[in-house]
């Protein structure tokens, strides 16, 4: 078992700066706060500045609530585990709790540990009577690692959870995931630096302006779906090449990526969600959210 949840110890990828998540100034200051801080100077936070054992990061999909996740794991300097549902579940009944229990004992071991839950709402959705036993015992034994009568106060672990489900979180999960963050839409700004980002490595002559532009076209459009606008926007040059002389063209006359591209890739991605959706989030993050300037 030990073994298994070492495996999911993540130490690999590319390293992720804090500058290339595009926008989320809210989100990146209080986990800076909770995870990065406390890793440097961990004489300074004691006592009541001892930061939380739980943090919830919710939102509508698409938002890079998982690439903070990543970023964590290359900026704090930690043991970083990244679990899932596969990770912890067993065919064999009584093993989910033993392995949650391992998990929590080899983060206690290699602490200061991360464990970053993506998905969190597939291991801790809200107990009912018609559920399993076996991962209903899975989950008792989460909530009992994660703020319970065993635990120390000393342990430095911190258990990110990152889901777009945050109204199917078990009551007992989301009081001990102390701090709720909502990872809202990209504003105007971060649409326009997910832009710039995204065309480093594409020969175009769009100006500044060309770019706010885009950014003010594309209200509405989540992170992922500004990177799938870039791509449609990227294939127009290909597009415009006859097929005949598409094997013999070479690199550099392949045209440049300019505005009409995007003015046509504009039609024909859509944003991914939608203002309905939108609503359940705000509406959940002013009940139980960390209040940000967004939901204020």
């Amino acid at each position: 078992m030990i073994e298994l949840i070492k495996n999911e110890i993540m130490d690999c990828g590319p390293p992720i700066q804090w500058d290339d998540i595009a926008g989320l100034d809210h989100a990146k200051r209080i986990i800076k706060e909770i995870v990065v801080f406390p890793m440097l100077r961990p004489d300074i936070f004691t006592g009541l500045r001892r930061p939380p054992k739980g943090i919830l990061l919710f939102g509508p999909p698409g938002t890079g609530k998982t690439l903070i996740g990543k970023c964590i794991a290359s900026q704090s300097k930690s043991t970083f585990f990244s679990i899932s549902a596969s990770s912890l579940t067993s065919k064999w009944v009584g093993e989910g709790e033993k392995m949650v229990r391992a998990l929590f004992a080899v983060a206690q071991v290699e602490q200061p540990s991360v464990v970053f839950i993506d998905e969190i709402d597939s291991l801790l959705c809200q107990r009912s009577e018609t559920e399993h036993e076996s991962s209903r015992r899975m989950k008792t034994e989460f909530l009992v690692q994660l703020d319970g009568a065993a635990t120390g106060d000393e342990d430095r672990i911190l258990v990110i959870g990152a889901t777009n489900r945050p109204y199917e979180l078990d009551e007992a999960a989301r009081r001990r995931l102390v701090k709720r963050l909502y990872v809202p839409l990209p504003e105007l700004e971060a649409r326009a630096q997910i832009v710039h980002r995204l065309l480093r490595s594409e020969r175009h002559d769009l100006t500044e302006e060309d770019i706010m532009k885009i950014a003010e076209l594309a209200e509405g459009y989540s992170g992922a779906d500004m990177t799938n606008l870039c791509k449609e926007a990227s294939m127009g040059p290909i597009r415009s090449i006859p097929f005949d002389q598409l094997e013999g063209i070479s690199k550099e006359d392949v045209r440049k990526v300019t505005f009409v591209d995007f003015q046509e890739a504009l039609d024909s991605i859509r944003p991914s969600v939608s203002q309905k959706d939108l609503a359940v989030y705000i509406d959940w993050d002013r009940t139980y959210g960390t209040a940000s300037v967004q939901s204020k």
